[in-house]
């Protein structure tokens, strides 16, 4: 007890003294590490940022670096699209979301640069707090599952839920787990918190995710840090078995094969929608039938790669049938032209007066999305957005900015993850952090 005050007292000190340097130190950890939590407290920690930079505005020299440009670009572009948005109310709802991807390069812009010793320690602090909330969701996940007796509170939306969604969340884990791995000298505290989390990352069963974070480590493993250089190929065929192994431990094995598997009524916990479980005659559809079925019927439910596979057929479909190859439908403003292709192929559209159905779910993919909404322009600075990202992360030979450009250029294959509030927000802090003015890796 008294080595935790001791440490949380000189956690508090360092904060206040890297705050005394810098006025918008905890007010920027602050809305970094609330990401996980209800939308109205990121909003206030947002609001708590801004007023910091502004207070100190007077004092600091504007400065707008094309890695910001291109993120209020991409802004400009989504307000702009009302202008040609099939469906104006919807692009103007969503403006709102967005807005993130304009004020937090704005106040990067006015605001003094991090050191960067300021910038390892905000990484190190978010890494702590994310060891936090793994905590208190296994803690909540374990006595729901002495009430109730269902594994299934240990995994995927069940152990986070479906609103802060477990594969964003996975990403949030996979980010401080590598700050933790990547550290040369770890204490014991340290070596457990990057279990748990490495742990976390796999109970959230997000396939994609899983693949990347497994890759990721190897690599960090094997090609940046000092030991993996002394490995041996057996040593790397020891670690890759051990590793993978996780993939065929029960529901994360279940979660894989799933995708794989059509035609059987067993289970239909895996599909995109939570569904009634007594249905009779349910069809799980593989990802040849999403994307080759002239006709579906109320019964066939896609699993998740399935899903997305039907998505991406329905986009080139309307790319073919509506002239909108520059401008997009607008933001937002797809759903009108999924809902009558939702009617044209007669996908589950929800039961009586139940809206939740498939016609009611973006494209799940955050190229198409941009490409669909926003057309040409919006994908092309979707990509250049990207490659700035990871070219940065590679010339500062920063493995945990590595991580975090690799990370996103796969998220967005299967998460339109920047049309989500808490994506926008988790994903402009970073990219700021590490994409302005110069930045040189740690030494370990």
């Amino acid at each position: 007890m008294e080595n935790t005050s001791a440490f949380l007292s000189n956690v508090w000190k360092d904060l206040k003294k890297e705050n005394k340097e810098h006025f918008s130190f905890i007010p920027f950890l602050l809305l970094l590490c609330t990401i996980p939590m209800p939308l109205g407290i990121n909003n206030i920690c947002l609001a708590i940022f801004i007023l910091s930079v502004v207070l100190k505005s007077n004092k600091n020299k504007f400065s707008f670096q094309h890695p910001l440009i291109l993120l209020i670009s991409l802004f400009l572009l989504m307000v702009t699209s009302y202008l040609w948005s099939i469906d104006t109310k919807a692009t103007l709802k969503a403006i709102p979301k967005e807005i993130g991807l304009a004020l937090i390069p704005l106040c990067f812009s006015i605001m003094k640069p991090f050191s960067d010793e300021q910038r390892q320690k905000i990484i190190k602090y978010y890494s702590y707090a994310m060891v936090f909330f793994v905590v208190f969701y296994l803690i909540k996940a374990f006595l729901r599952f002495l009430m109730n007796g269902d594994s299934l509170v240990f995994f995927y939306h069940e152990l986070v839920t479906k609103e802060v969604n477990a594969i964003h969340v996975s990403v949030y884990m996979a980010i401080a787990f590598f700050y933790f791995f990547n550290k040369e000298i770890k204490s014991k505290m340290e070596v457990v918190f990057a279990l748990l989390l490495f742990l976390f990352v796999f109970l959230l069963s997000s396939k994609n995710i899983i693949i990347i974070f497994v890759l990721l480590i190897l690599i960090d493993f094997f090609f940046f840090s000092k030991s993996g250089n002394k490995m041996r190929m057996r040593n790397l065929f020891v670690l890759s078995l051990v590793l993978f192994s996780f993939l065929f431990i029960g529901k994360i094995k279940e979660r894989f094969r799933a995708e794989f598997q059509s035609n059987t009524g067993k289970s239909i916990s895996h599909t995109v929608l939570d569904l009634d479980k007594n249905l009779e005659g349910v069809n799980i559809l593989s990802i040849k039938e999403a994307w080759t079925n002239e006709k579906f019927t109320p019964n066939d439910f896609f699993p998740g790669t399935a899903f997305r596979v039907y998505q991406a057929r329905i986009f080139i479909e309307l790319f073919k049938e509506e002239n909108v190859f520059w401008t997009g439908f607008g933001l937002n403003a797809s759903y009108k032209k999924l809902d009558e292709k939702a009617i044209e192929y007669n996908i589950y559209r929800g039961k009586g007066g139940d809206k939740e159905g498939y016609q009611n779910k973006n494209f799940h993919n955050q190229y198409i999305q941009n490409f669909a909404e926003l057309g040409f322009f919006g994908f092309f600075l979707l990509i250049i957005i990207l490659i700035v990202n990871l070219k940065k992360a590679i010339k500062n030979k920063d493995f945990v900015q590595i991580a975090f450009a690799v990370l996103m250029i796969s998220l967005f294959l299967t998460e339109s993850f920047l049309w989500r509030q808490r994506g926008v927000i988790f994903f402009s802090l970073l990219y700021c952090l590490y994409n302005t003015k110069e930045y040189i890796a740690p030494k370990n």
